[in-house]
């Protein structure tokens, strides 16, 4: 099959998959009794609502092509940010810093994407920013808390800007022999993601009975965690035909992937338990803010892309 082929194919199935939902989410809200189960269902629809607003648009940003997937992550990345910012308390010598964070860093990091300069996107917040935030803050005179405000503001934009750009960054990837399909290598990415996280919350409601980390994230499960994450490695597995790699390949691929994702997910639940917050926004009904759909990327995308690079280059 053509490229074009495959990406309608899987983007078939996931159709299918949301008007299924659809239809049982529909149907478990009608024979919802309790008020418990309807708050459960009503979370359910809400999330399943969300998924077709998000396939509606990443299908819109792979069908224009490479530009306007980078704008799309670049404003994913931009929201990120400003959640996480939000949550996390600054003073008026930071302003400085933030704003070259938000309107410096962001676009930097994705046109150095655009122009294929992978030497300078690898280490451009990491090192450069990492070196100039702390000193611009330092110029603003304001000494209190200094460590933990500039800590914060390194962390966030590591999070939710390097890392998160690492997904876009697979159109960098030149893998022998699947020249031209990089979209569907980061189609492929975010659908093991993005399927683990629900398989791992449908198998923590309807079979977790052992906290996985209960301080951290009292919804996470060891079922949840099983369940959910075997089944992911099993669909992307399945989905080896639109990678490089072989079906083991594949299958090892979304083991990293989930493990990964799990990683990120249970550290940025533990930074929204520190800050005494669920969520980190309210952007996405049934979802919460953007982070909480992006967390298990952020960790998941780099990973992957140096597995993918690695293995494959």
């Amino acid at each position: 099959m053509s490229p074009q082929q495959k990406f309608w194919t899987v983007m078939g199935a996931v159709l299918a998959l949301l008007v299924v939902a659809s239809l049982v989410g529909w149907v478990l809200a009608r024979r919802a009794r309790s008020d418990g189960s309807r708050e459960v269902i009503a979370n359910l629809n809400a999330r399943i609502g969300a998924w077709w607003w998000m396939v509606a648009i990443l299908c819109v940003c792979f069908l224009l092509g490479r530009i306007a997937t980078l704008v799309l992550f670049a404003l994913a990345s931009f929201f990120a940010l400003r959640e996480f910012l939000t949550l996390t308390p600054t003073r008026r010598g930071d302003h400085l810093p933030l704003v070259l964070c938000f309107y410096l860093a962001i676009p930097l990091q994705y046109w150095l994407i655009g122009i294929d300069w992978y030497g300078l996107f690898a280490i451009c917040i990491p090192v450069y920013g990492f070196l100039l935030l702390p000193a611009i803050t330092a110029l603003g005179g304001d000494t209190e808390s200094f460590l933990e405000r500039t800590t914060k503001i390194q962390w966030g934009l590591m999070l939710t800007v390097y890392c998160i750009s690492y997904a876009p960054a697979v159109l960098l990837l030149h893998v022998p022999g699947y020249e031209g399909q990089n979209l569907l290598l980061l189609l492929y990415l975010l659908l093991v993601v993005q399927i683990s996280d629900v398989f791992q919350y449908v198998f923590g409601k309807l079979f977790g009975r052992h906290k996985l980390a209960p301080s951290v994230s009292p919804s996470k499960t060891v079922e949840g965690l099983l369940g959910g994450g075997l089944s992911a490695v099993a669909v992307g597995a399945g989905l080896w035909w639109i990678t490089p790699f072989s079906f083991w390949g594949s299958a090892g691929m979304s083991l990293i992937i989930v493990i990964a994702g799990f990683l990120g997910g249970l550290a940025l639940s533990a930074v929204k338990r520190s800050l005494g917050a669920k969520d980190w926004g309210h952007m996405i009904e049934g979802h919460g803010g953007m982070l909480d759909r992006l967390d298990s990327v952020s960790f998941a995308a780099p990973v992957f892309f140096h597995v993918v690079h690695y293995a494959l280059m």
